[in-house]
């Protein structure tokens, strides 16, 4: 087990899925967290106590990520409450679930994917910058998508290549704090945001596709990211590390 005693973290969407299962590790591995959520306060809440449960300091904030104003705001109370952090993961980010094509997508598709998934991602790093200690450590959370693309879901795959060539940016800027800065990218994970694509067959036909041959749990996707928090991956910076079971690998 790593050792993250004394360190400060704060997790967007960390009540739930992905990364709910980091908030839960980064407190067995001893660090404080802040759990962020939009608007599920009573899953942030339960969250809390959790953590605290585990004897370690926890606290739900709320924003919406793609509204600038509120980010801010919630930075400015980690500031306020804890001094500032260690340890930022920016997990939260949207996936539309309808398969539409390029020829077909509305303008408000894009835009919304873009407000969550681009505009949530520079807001929520720039602000967690602002308060990150020299010697700290940035994860973002990308998808296989970003890197081979993703047909009927363009919008989402573009979001999340834009998040792999923004991780690889910041690496280079905040090294000289020690800082460093890394993406984990996702294959398939068993969270709610993918329900509806494993209704009926689609659960067995995703995990046929897979080499390993079954689709991740959260917990697999959150030791990658606790890894690249911790001292031992302090020489690793501007990576992306997939965690898909191969399926990457594949046509």
């Amino acid at each position: 087990m790593f050792s993250l005693s004394g360190k400060t973290a704060l997790v967007t969407g960390g009540s739930r899925g992905i990364g709910g299962a980091t908030t839960r590790l980064l407190a067995r591995c001893g660090a404080d967290v802040i759990v962020h959520y939009r608007s599920r306060r009573d899953v942030a809440e339960a969250m809390v106590g959790e953590v605290v449960a585990m004897g370690r300091r926890a606290m739900a904030l709320p924003a919406q990520l793609s509204d600038r104003g509120a980010v801010d705001a919630m930075f400015a109370k980690v500031q306020e409450a804890w001094g500032g952090l260690d340890l930022f993961v920016a997990n939260a980010g949207i996936w539309p679930e309808d398969d539409v094509a390029v020829a077909d997508m509305p303008d408000a598709r894009w835009a919304r994917t873009v407000a969550e998934n681009i505009d949530g991602m520079f807001y929520s790093t720039r602000g967690a910058l602002r308060v990150l200690r020299d010697g700290g450590r940035v994860v973002l959370v990308s998808s296989t998508a970003g890197q081979r693309g993703e047909s009927m879901h363009a919008d989402y795959a573009a979001s999340k290549g834009a998040m792999i060539a923004f991780t690889k940016s910041v690496a280079i800027e905040v090294a000289h704090r020690g800082i460093t800065v890394n993406s984990v990218a996702p294959g398939w994970v068993d969270t709610e945001m993918c329900e509806g694509a494993f209704a009926g067959e689609g659960r067995a036909r995703v995990a046929a596709g897979i080499p390993v041959g079954r689709i991740a749990t959260p917990a697999d996707i959150a030791a990658p990211i606790v890894f690249l928090c911790a001292d031992e991956a302090r020489h690793v910076t501007g990576e992306i590390v997939n965690v898909n079971g191969g399926s990457v690998l594949c046509g």
